[in-house]
């Protein structure tokens, strides 16, 4: 499908849902906008117009609000539905939206596994129907452009998953890393990935000043880094941290090499493999990025080190969660799925 979409946000309350707004009013190639609430209303009064539930867009962000259901949604008007909605919510609506022939971008996890029972394994959730788990396309850009400009359905990646697999893929692909000795992913996040539902753990007085790791073998990020890497059981551990921050993700990543490599052999492989890929930055060997060189924009920046014996390597990815790991992504796939410039609207 090409030409200028019109898009439907689906779920436009919560923090991801907040940085798809900001993206779709300033997006030069997106003719009409509309957002759905679950009930119409948030913190208990009624919305009708985006700029009310973000002032800051007061004069570029007059698009309404409207009240959600299924029949709402596919009798918009809209070409792409894009899905900022729980779980479960997605696992429902996703195919009755493709049916009724809107493009859909599901920014939860509902979509990312081929086989649903994976999906219930690590969610404890239903899984969406067999026809649209088949269908949907893994919308990680660097990987499946092609598969993404043809796409009806996409499953937008995870944040910690786009960081690990961006920085990790280059190394599998061509076979450099010693997978018997294993793959350390130690990644952490800014507080806005768990969510905007308040949960203890996630209080002022609970993150401030503080840093814990969580999910220690239950993350549930594993499986999908795992099944896009092409990793079996033990070869990976992932562990992931919460920062006192409010956004983005530093993910290390820990290899040892099958054979000893130049940093300029590293440093060459990475621009390799990801030439022509706009919204990812290589750093020179040794230079390392940083959340803040990142937040705010749809890159991921990948730097490296190299021990000295040349087989011990750490690679650094950094990206901003709300943008390269969820809203920003997702309009990068709307992007491909509708001809239009990979970066329109995202620079």
């Amino acid at each position: 499908m090409n030409g200028k979409p019109k898009v439907a946000v689906v779920g436009a309350a919560g923090y991801t849902g907040r940085e798809l707004a900001h993206l779709v009013v300033r997006h030069p190639s997106i003719d009409d906008a509309v957002f759905f609430l679950r009930d119409g209303a948030e913190e208990g009064r009624r919305v009708n117009c985006l700029s009310e539930l973000y002032p800051e867009l007061r004069g570029r962000g007059e698009a309404p609000c409207r009240t959600f259901s299924l029949e709402a949604v596919a009798t918009s008007g809209a070409t792409v539905a894009l899905l900022a909605t729980p779980h479960e919510v997605s696992a429902e609506i996703a195919w009755p939206l493709a049916e009724a022939g809107l493009k859909v971008i599901d920014l939860s996890g509902a979509l990312r596994f081929r086989d649903g029972e994976i999906f219930t394994e690590w969610y404890g959730l239903s899984p969406a129907p067999a026809s649209v788990l088949g269908e949907a396309v893994y919308g990680l850009p660097e990987l499946h452009a092609a598969e993404l400009r043809r796409a009806r359905v996409v499953a937008n990646p995870g944040c910690y998953p786009t960081a690990v697999i961006l920085g990790l893929k280059p190394l599998i692909e061509a076979g450099w890393i010693d997978r018997e000795r294993g793959i350390v992913c130690d990644a952490k996040s800014g507080v806005s990935g768990a969510g905007k539902q308040p949960k203890r753990e996630t209080h002022f007085v609970e993150v401030n000043e503080n840093f814990r790791a969580y999910g220690l073998f239950t993350h549930r990020h594993t499986p999908e880094i795992t099944e896009q890497l092409g990793l079996g059981a033990g070869e990976m551990i992932f562990t992931t941290h919460l920062l006192p921050i409010e956004r983005g993700i530093l993910a290390t990543l820990y290899v040892w090499l099958g054979e000893a490599r130049q940093g300029a052999e590293v440093e060459g492989l990475f621009r390799a493999f990801y030439a022509g890929r706009p919204m990812v930055r290589i750093r020179p060997a040794g230079e390392l990025p940083e959340l803040r060189h990142v937040t705010h924009t749809n890159f991921c920046d990948l730097g490296f080190a190299l021990d000295r014996d040349g087989k011990q390597l750490v690679v650094v990815s950094c990206l901003d969660n709300l943008g390269k790991g969820a809203a920003g992504q997702a309009v990068q796939n709307l992007n491909l799925m509708h001809g239009l410039g990979e970066t329109e609207g995202l620079l």
